[in-house]
C-alpha cells in the first residue's frame, strides 16, 4: 500500500479524486494518490483543502509517513473524512506555484555559483542554498545578470530516471550533501534544465518544478550571510 505522487506525474495538477486510505494517530488523512507535495528535500509540503460527501477541510501541509505513504495534515481539529471514502483534493496552487519557480531557481544558482550545497530551503518569496563557499562572491551583480539570462533562455526542465547503481557510478551529479537523493526504490529521479548541447544542469531531485525557466520570472539575489568558515548562504528571491 502506497500514495500514488500525482504531483510526480504532473506538476500542474491542481484537483484530483482520490480514497482515504486510514488515518493517523496524530489525526492525518493518508490517501492512495496525492496531489499535494509532502515536505521534503527543503520544499514544504501544499496547502489547500479536500472535500467529501458531507464535508469539507482545509489541509495546512502534507507529510511523509511510513510504508511511501502521504498524509494531508489538517489546519484545524474537526472530523476527518471516514476511511474508504472518496474525496476531492484542490492545491493552494498560488503557493505551490511560487515554490515552483523558487526551486528551479535555486537550480539555476547552483549553475552560476557551480560549488558544493550544503543546505537549503524554499519558500512561497525567496529560497536560499548552503555554499561550501570560504569567501564571499566577488562580484553579486554578475551573479544576477547571469542568472537571469539562463531564465530567460526559457530552456526546457525535463525529468528522467537512473538505477541506483547508475547515480553511484556517477557521483558528480548529486550537488547537494547535505540531502541525499532517495535510493532503495530501485530508481532515482534525474531533472534537467535544457536540451542536449544547450543543458545547463542534470541533478537527482524529487521536488516540483516549472516546465520552462522564463516561467521564473525575474529573480534577485538576496543577502549573503556567512554560516561558519567555509559555509555562505545565499537568498534569492522572486521579484515577480
Amino acid at each position: 500500500m502506497t500514495t500514488h505522487l500525482l504531483f510526480r506525474d504532473d506538476a500542474y495538477l491542481r484537483e484530483a479524486e482520490a480514497a482515504v486510505l486510514a488515518h493517523t494517530p496524530e489525526g492525518g488523512i493518508v490517501l492512495d494518490a496525492s496531489i499535494f507535495y509532502a515536505t521534503a528535500g527543503g520544499q514544504p509540503g501544499d496547502s489547500g483543502l479536500i472535500a467529501w460527501s458531507g464535508g469539507r477541510m482545509p489541509i495546512a501541509t502534507a507529510v511523509k509517513v511510513e510504508g511511501g505513504l502521504i498524509a494531508l495534515v489538517p489546519a484545524e481539529a474537526t472530523a476527518l473524512p471516514p476511511v474508504g471514502s472518496k474525496i476531492t483534493q484542490r492545491l493552494d496552487w498560488h503557493r505551490r506555484h511560487r515554490h515552483m519557480r523558487v526551486h528551479t531557481a535555486l537550480h539555476l544558482l547552483s549553475v552560476v555559483i557551480p560549488l558544493p550545497v550544503t543546505g537549503g530551503q524554499i519558500g512561497a518569496d525567496k529560497g536560499r542554498l548552503d555554499f561550501m563557499m570560504p569567501e564571499p562572491p566577488q562580484d553579486v551583480a554578475a551573479l544576477n545578470a547571469a542568472l537571469n539570462l539562463l531564465i530567460e533562455r526559457d530552456l526546457p526542465i525535463t525529468e528522467s530516471w537512473i538505477s541506483d547503481a547508475e547515480l553511484l557510478a556517477n557521483p558528480q551529479l548529486i550537488k547537494t550533501m547535505s540531502v541525499s537523493p532517495p535510493m532503495g526504490q530501485g530508481r532515482i529521479r534525474l531533472v534537467r534544465i535544457g536540451q542536449g548541447e544547450a543543458q545547463v544542469d542534470l541533478q537527482p531531485c524529487g521536488g516540483t518544478h516549472v516546465a520552462r525557466t522564463a516561467e521564473i520570472g525575474r529573480v534577485e539575489i538576496g543577502k549573503i550571510e556567512n554560516k561558519g568558515k567555509q559555509n555562505r548562504r545565499v537568498s534569492l528571491l522572486l521579484i515577480d
